[in-house]
């Protein structure tokens, strides 16, 4: 599970009360790929988080802000659905995490949300040549740079 700091802390809580949701980075370590997700967006608009796994920090926060803005529009978003306007010239596939996946991916939410009760969609990309990471086409390193984490796949 992440461990915070309080200031930490006091930073995302201070976002959720000001922009409804923050957004938490955790860098590339070993063989884990970097990934962002959302604390907050469960309880300001009753839907779930949202985790983003492989991208630059700078664009994962992009499009989970953009998802966010989404949300407070009215939109709703299944797993397993594809959706277009996130990353220019390629759809998404949204995917329900495992509740397994939290406390490696999500310690900070199981906190804030005293447990697990919640729930998080991962937001899946294709390959710049268009190939899932559940595809064949896919080469190893894409795969291993977007864990799906789903218990059986997509």
């Amino acid at each position: 599970m992440l461990v915070m700091s309080a200031n930490f802390d006091q930073e995302i809580l201070e976002k959720i009360a000001s922009f409804g949701c923050s957004v938490v980075h955790i860098p590339a370590e070993d063989d884990l790929p970097p990934f962002s997700f959302s604390v907050g967006i469960t309880k300001t608009v009753a839907a779930p988080e949202l985790i983003v796994i492989g991208l630059r920090q700078e664009l994962a926060h992009v499009l989970i802000n953009d998802y966010y803005e989404h949300l407070r529009g009215g939109e709703t978003f299944r797993a397993g659905e594809r959706y277009a306007g996130f990353l220019e010239g390629f759809d998404v596939v949204m995917a329900r995490v495992a509740e397994s996946f939290y406390e490696e991916y999500l310690g900070y939410n199981l906190g804030f949300y005293e447990g697990a009760n919640f729930e998080v969609l991962q937001l899946i990309y294709p390959n710049t040549q268009g190939f899932w990471p559940w595809e064949a086409e896919a080469d190893a390193w894409f795969r291993a740079r977007q864990p799906l984490l789903q218990e059986e796949g997509r």
